[in-house]
């Protein structure tokens, strides 16, 4: 069985990976640093040359991967639920973790975060996040088997709370 962690970034997922992967035992993979490796671009390059459509079927691709594989952590990139395939394709072999948190815990923990582009136009990064944690919520909401709140906990917290799901 793997564990899948989903969520907007800058809700914990790559530290909480870190330490469910030192504390379980499991190899830690991050779906988006795969398909920069593979793709052999940063995600901002393979957008601007490709678009969003070919980095999600990129996404995809790893999702299939990943899935036929046993005993990860895997590190999604906050779209992954854009599309439910993916889902479908991770919950075969997995319980999903929605890490959550409000849209001032996100800017202030990705306000300086070059590494992706912008999903929306025209907005200040504020509304952008608001508007597309609004639009993908019910995304995560239907995709998790779990929901936790990253505001107020650390990640050793959050990580607890994983293992305690699990039962470990």
């Amino acid at each position: 069985m793997n564990v899948v962690l989903i969520g907007y970034r800058g809700t914990g997922k790559s530290h909480v990976g870190y330490l469910l992967s030192q504390r379980l035992g499991m190899k830690l993979v991050s779906m988006d640093a795969e398909i920069v490796r593979n793709a052999g671009k940063s995600i901002p390059q393979v957008v601007e040359e490709h678009g969003w459509s070919h980095f999600r079927d990129l996404e995809t691709e790893e999702a299939r991967r990943l899935a036929d594989q046993d005993g990860l952590i895997i590190d999604c990139g906050g779209g992954v639920i854009e599309r439910t395939e993916n889902t479908a394709i991770l919950k075969r072999n997995a319980q999903l973790f929605w890490l959550k948190a409000s849209v001032p815990t996100i800017v202030s923990r990705i306000e300086h975060d070059t590494q992706r582009p912008a999903l929306t136009s025209g907005k200040s990064f504020t509304e952008e996040v608001a508007e597309v944690l609004e639009r993908r919520t019910p995304l995560y909401q239907n995709a998790a088997d779990c929901t936790i709140d990253t505001d107020t906990r650390t990640p050793q917290q959050v990580a607890d709370a994983i293992v305690a799901h699990l039962g470990f």
